[in-house]
């Protein structure tokens, strides 16, 4: 294998067209004022590509026309392989992953090149991970999933509770909540369209079906079973906000990412470790109604797109890949999550924690976030190994640091 301080780049932006990708190049362009770092434009024509090198110099201010631009087709072997070769990291957009990302994962294993994405198709990480996992342990490749919304928040602020647990109480939080507080944004299409391809494969084979809905269906193959149950799909009350929650879409990914992110890190959280996730409604009946309302609406939406007619007709009505709000939407949005750590036996040692974006989550929060990642796999001296990973598994202490930075996110304990 060449080595990787013989790469010609540090990290090639792959999807640079797309909207999140451009997003992601922006970022990088404006950090390129404050680090250096050898990066690249990739995608598969020319000519999308400089003129988004153009959008990204108007919109920084900052010279891009030296920008190399890398060619490549996600179908072909032979391409990816060729990208994986000539950089450290690739840090792709194109999705959904499922259909167009699979080449580009092998092509990386093989080459011990670092891998960051945007995915949130839990049937297609399994999927990586049962073919890939141990042959990137061999060649040094981190391969990171769900450096975006999915699941940067859950799986960094998670970390960041638990950090401070151990740091003060002497042992981890036996259970760890999630609570999403406010949210302003846009859905991704990119997102819903990945969430159309997961609903295709699901209807055409059942394990698909039990992989989506198993609590531990990625994590490591003998630990795929523990103490959590699948997502609550009705309203419920929490004691420890003193509100009604209703369920949060995201927590299908995000809480199985959590959980590997346990398993990786040799179960720092603990072999009986519990998290869950859900969305605050208010206390009191208004509580209760807005709870029931949206999860009676969450369970009617997951019953339409099951069907594939309505599945169809829906999605094309449906925010599509490329699409995405103008700069002031994305600046206006921002999301708040808290967090409840339980201590395992003494109330009094109970912990809180905050987690906030400042933009978007879909898009300008997420652009920034994996773009950090990009960085982080690229420049950041890391202990940890090579492996289908997560976040906090295999970039842990430097992403929160530069997350906090360089992307407008803040992790706090109340």
């Amino acid at each position: 294998m060449e080595q990787q301080s013989e790469r010609e780049f540090d990290l090639v932006v792959w999807g640079a067209t797309g909207f999140t990708g451009r997003l992601v190049a922006e970022h990088l362009l404006r950090r390129s004022a404050e680090e250096s770092f050898r990066w690249a434009l990739g995608g598969r024509n020319r000519a999308k590509l400089e003129a988004v090198r153009d959008t990204i110099e108007r919109e920084t201010g900052r010279d891009a026309g030296t920008l190399p631009l890398v060619l490549g087709n996600s179908d072909d072997e032979a391409s990816m392989a060729a990208l994986a070769g000539r950089t450290r990291v690739v840090c792709t957009t194109v999705g959904p992953y499922a259909q167009y990302g699979s080449k580009l994962v092998a092509a990386c294993v093989k080459a011990g090149t670092h891998y960051c994405d945007l995915t949130g198709e839990v049937q297609w990480i399994r999927r990586m991970i049962d073919r890939h996992h141990d042959d990137a342990v061999s060649s040094g490749a981190r391969i990171v999933f769900t450096c975006g919304f999915d699941c940067i928040p859950s799986d960094l602020g998670t970390f960041f509770l638990q950090r401070e647990a151990i740091a003060r109480n002497g042992a981890p939080c036996s259970h760890v909540k999630y609570r999403v507080n406010d949210f302003a944004g846009g859905a991704s299409g990119g997102t819903i369209a990945s969430m159309l391809n997961m609903m295709e494969e699901a209807e055409h084979d059942p394990e698909v079906r039990r992989i989506v809905s198993a609590p531990y269906a990625i994590n490591p193959k003998d630990q795929r079973s523990g103490p959590d149950a699948a997502e609550r799909l009705g309203p419920s009350h929490d004691p420890d906000f003193g509100q009604w929650v209703a369920p949060f879409v995201m927590a299908s990914i995000n809480t199985k990412v959590v959980r590997r992110s346990n398993a990786l890190l040799d179960h720092l959280y603990g072999r009986d470790f519990r998290y869950d996730e859900a969305v605050l409604m208010g206390s009191g009946p208004l509580g209760l109604a807005k709870a029931a309302g949206v999860s009676a609406g969450t369970a009617a939406g997951m019953g339409a797109m099951a069907i594939r007619p309505l599945r169809r007709l829906i999605g094309k009505r449906l925010p599509q890949p490329g699409e995405g709000p103008d700069a002031k939407t994305r600046e206006s949005g921002h999301f708040d999550i808290l967090l409840f750590g339980r201590h395992a036996s003494d109330p009094a040692r109970n912990l809180r924690g905050r987690v906030t974006g400042d933009r978007d989550p879909g898009y300008g929060s997420t652009s920034k976030m994996l773009g950090e990642s990009a960085l982080c796999l690229a420049l950041d001296e890391l202990a940890s190994p090579g492996g289908c990973s997560t976040p906090a598994a295999a970039m842990g202490e430097a992403l929160l640091t530069r997350l906090q930075k360089s992307a407008g996110l803040r992790f706090e304990l109340e």
